[in-house]
């Protein structure tokens, strides 16, 4: 069983000012032990080895994408799986998204990471399609997208959630009307044959933001984290849920996804 899980851990797990939070990152990896990990908001990792010092810490070997306007992004792979190719995906995003394809009993696997604008409607939609396009030209059936997409989904009445924003975060959901909820950028995954395994597996309640404790004045129970596969990979996918309680309350304003999927090494 491969177990994938995405995380935004809010600005490298280090804010400018209060606690340093990378133990508890440490420890909730550990908790979860995932063999894939997608990392977003990882300010301060593309230091010099930062992020393999990071890598190291949870078992696991980082491939940053560094960013360029915001913040680099990271798929961590944990052994034996093998790695066959990594590296950016080469667009202009906000953050960035990082792509990493790994050897299985079936074939390739491709997965990525990525992050997107968190202020424009319009720019999330082209860089969706920029992610479509990448998983498109994926070696093989079997691809994977994880991160922090910053778009509510669609089909779902977001009224009372959009309400309990403060204003000024408000038009980051709402597109150019002042009324019609953005929900664009996963619609367009959606457009492109994309499986959202929590739809497909998922257990317990979506929401990935706020946590309890981990601040994020922003949001208000919204579900802007997702795993999305290719049909091929969504057939295998066995449980898909959100990371709740304990050190997650606390490590980052956003909870962990997770997702296993029933595949093996070559």
């Amino acid at each position: 069983m491969l177990r994938v899980m995405t995380w935004n851990v809010r600005t490298g797990g280090r804010d400018r000012t209060g606690p340093d939070r990378r133990d508890r990152l440490v420890r909730v990896v550990t908790d979860q032990w995932p063999d894939v990990l997608a990392l977003q908001e990882l300010r301060g990792f593309d230091a010099r080895n930062v992020a393999e010092r990071f890598g190291e810490a949870v078992g696991m070997r980082a491939y940053l994408a560094r960013s360029w306007f915001g913040q680099p992004v990271a798929v961590l792979v944990r052994p034996p799986w093998r790695v066959l190719s990594a590296g950016p995906v080469r667009r202009p995003f906000h953050h960035a998204a990082a792509r990493v394809t790994l050897a299985t009993a079936v074939g390739p696997l491709t997965v990525l990471s990525a992050h997107l604008d968190p202020y424009c409607g319009w720019r999330r939609l082209l860089e969706a399609g920029w992610l479509a396009t990448a998983l498109r030209r994926a070696p093989g059936e079997s691809a994977l997208l994880a991160g922090d997409l910053n778009t509510l989904e669609p089909g779902v009445d977001h009224t009372a959630r959009i309400a309990r924003l403060p204003a000024a975060y408000r038009r980051r959901h709402l597109r150019s009307d002042g009324r019609t909820v953005e929900t664009r950028a996963v619609a367009r995954l959606h457009r492109a044959g994309l499986v959202d395994l929590f739809t497909r597996a998922g257990t317990g309640e979506p929401e990935t933001a706020p946590t309890r404790y981990g601040g994020g004045a922003e949001f208000s129970g919204m579900r802007l984290d997702y795993l999305f596969g290719t049909p091929a990979l969504a057939a295998l996918a066995r449980d898909c849920r959100v990371v709740r309680g304990g050190e997650t309350e606390y490590a980052s304003d956003h909870y962990p996804v997770v997702v296993d999927l029933d595949l093996t090494p070559p």
